[in-house]
């Protein structure tokens, strides 16, 4: 199955910027990969078992379901239904202080893997569609990056709810 990713520094307390990542609202306003996204039935957040529905620029679309959220630093989603070439897709966020130690920024890595329908083709269909995901994924990185450090998204995102007492 290949895999593609990328990663970026950026200058955001993690908790926010994790919200941030998964703020549907908000999402659309720095995710130039997307167009339209909703959550399906009936959930109102992401959360394991969730199913999203997505359409991208190119005006393919996607169900997904979030196979994993680990807050604030990994979320995994993988298809359950889209592009007729694909028979798996699965996408995953992981955020993480930088690696090196030498600044307070926090690592985000952004991956996608997937396996095309046609193992005869794989050779010449998987080197393109890896080329036009490496370019999405960067380009969701700075946006990710853009809103995040100069569009002032973070001071957007809607406060934390109180933790409801155990009983």
């Amino acid at each position: 199955m290949p895999a593609v990713q990328h990663a970026v520094l950026i200058d955001a307390p993690l908790e926010p910027l994790f919200r941030l990542t998964q703020d549907y609202g908000l999402r659309l306003r720095w995710d130039p990969f997307l167009r339209e996204m909703r959550f399906l039935d009936g959930a109102t957040e992401a959360a394991v078992g969730v199913r999203t529905w997505v359409r991208a620029w190119t005006g393919l679309t996607m169900e997904t379901v979030y196979t994993t959220i680990n807050s604030p630093s990994v979320v995994a989603m993988k298809m359950t239904r889209g592009p007729w070439f694909f028979s798996q897709f699965a996408g995953s966020w992981r955020l993480e202080p930088d690696p090196s130690g030498r600044s307070q920024k926090i690592q985000v890595t952004f991956r996608y893997s997937f396996t095309t329908r046609w193992s005869w083709l794989r050779r010449i269909v998987d080197p393109v569609i890896s080329w036009v995901f490496h370019r999405d994924i960067r380009a969701r990185l700075q946006g990710l990056k853009h809103g995040a450090e100069h569009a002032g998204l973070l001071n957007e995102l809607p406060p934390l709810s109180p933790p409801t007492p155990s009983s």
